[in-house]
Parts: structure tokens; C-alpha cells; sequence
């Protein structure tokens, strides 16, 4: 190779690592992609109630209003809740804090379960109410032998059960029931939704959920509430869900 060759094919190599601005019908282009340079962030702090988001937006309530660094809270789901800043100049924003709801590991929907373990999902996981109540009495006094004799009709079933010391009585089930799972934050309400409760041999039990997730929207709605009546002294603070 000569020596101009050479040079040529330094020269380049040199351009390969150059950047060029190009103008293509009035649109700016780049010959290679570049990235922006963004300023360091710290981590977003993670807890697990509302309470504790509220607490920090309280206590930082001064160097908001002071600077005037507006916070968006963002009602993600009904059990997840992130405050961000708002839009900086590079168009991305900053997380501060993120709350996700503890919720029990043990409630199963559409998954029959024995007549122990259904009891007891009831009584742990669900907030007491009529139809609660009329679900514990079936599942809790139902006879072995009443699995053969479940009548079905499509909608409603009826169980044979033990009504006294030595008295049964066939019960008819409603359908649907509604429950109220624990399904969202402790400070807020748990919406109560329909379910279709059924039974099969075994005997077991179970609950499908059926309203069409409108439960979520409700929870959602009273996050957002909750959180406007929090913070309505806290400025620079908007609240979406």
C-alpha cells in the first residue's frame, strides 16, 4: 500500500468517529446516534401504604413550594401509586416514591378449593358482609354425603347442610354474591364486586370474579380521593388516576 492510500485510509477511520449534522428538507439529521448526557437521579424510595407517600410529600412540602417543583402523583393501579416530577427539560421525569399495597397471598378466584381452605380465605382475606356470612354457614356446615344430592339449575345451587344437632336442610346459594376481598390499600374502603360462587364434589368450592373489573376503576378513584383530601393544603402537587 502507498503512502497516499495510507493516508486515505487513516483519514478515514478518523471519520468514521466523526458526527455530522445533515439537513434533508429542512430536518436535521445525525450520521450516528447520539445519546443525551443526563444528570445523576437518586433511587425512588418503595413502601408499602399510602400513609407513608403522604408523610413524604408532607415533609418536603417546603422545599416544593420554595422552588416550585411541581409533583405528579400517578394512581397506577389499586395497589400501586408513583410521585414523579414533572416534565424536566430533557423530557423525562424523575421518580421520588412508589407505594405497592401488601395484599394476602392466599385468595384464589376461579380455583376450586377444599371446604377448609375456602373457610379460611373467607375469614382472613375477605371483609365481613352478608353474603360472607352465608358462605362461611354453607361451606362450614355442609355434609360429606350432600355432595351427591347438589342441585344445580344453572345460576343458583342448592346444598344439603346441617341445620341442627341432627336436622339437615337443603340452603339455596345466591348467585351471584358479593364480596369485598382485600384487594387494595388499608386506608381506603375495599370495593365490594360481584362473584359467581360454585361447588362441586368433594365437596369444594370457588368464586369467579364477575364484574368485569370495574372493582379497579372504583379502588382507583378512591386512591385519588383519599390522596386530594391528604394533600389538599400541599401546593404544586396534581393527582391523576
Amino acid at each position: 500500500m502507498s503512502h497516499y492510500e495510507e493516508r486515505e485510509a487513516l483519514e478515514y477511520l478518523v471519520g468514521l468517529g466523526e458526527t455530522k449534522v445533515l439537513e434533508i428538507d429542512g430536518k436535521k439529521f445525525t450520521t450516528k446516534q447520539i445519546y443525551n448526557v443526563q444528570d445523576p437521579v437518586p433511587g425512588k424510595l418503595q413502601v408499602t401504604t399510602l400513609t407513608a407517600l403522604v408523610d413524604y410529600i408532607k415533609n418536603g412540602a417546603v422545599d416544593v413550594n420554595k422552588y416550585g417543583d411541581e409533583r405528579l402523583v400517578h394512581v397506577v393501579s389499586p395497589n400501586r401509586v408513583i410521585v414523579h416530577s414533572m416534565l424536566r427539560e430533557d423530557k423525562t421525569r424523575e421518580s421520588y416514591i412508589e407505594a405497592n399495597a401488601l395484599l394476602p397471598d392466599n385468595i384464589y378466584f376461579n380455583e376450586f378449593l377444599d371446604t377448609e381452605r375456602f373457610n379460611i380465605m373467607l375469614q382472613s382475606s375477605f371483609i365481613e358482609n352478608k353474603d360472607r356470612a352465608l358462605l362461611l354457614k354453607v361451606i362450614g356446615n355442609i355434609k360429606d354425603s350432600a355432595v351427591k344430592q347438589v342441585g344445580d339449575d344453572g345460576v343458583s345451587q342448592s346444598a344439603t347442610i346441617k341445620t341442627g344437632v341432627a336436622n339437615v336442610n337443603d340452603v339455596v346459594i345466591p348467585n351471584p354474591v358479593v364480596l369485598a376481598p382485600f384487594r387494595t390499600f388499608p386506608e381506603i374502603e375495599q370495593p365490594e364486586s360481584k362473584f359467581i360462587f360454585r361447588m362441586q364434589s368433594g365437596p369444594k368450592a370457588a368464586i369467579y370474579e364477575a364484574d368485569g373489573g370495574a372493582w379497579r376503576n372504583e379502588a382507583m378513584a378512591s386512591i385519588k380521593k383519599y390522596l386530594q383530601e391528604q394533600l389538599q393544603e400541599i401546593n404544586n402537587v396534581e393527582i391523576i388516576a
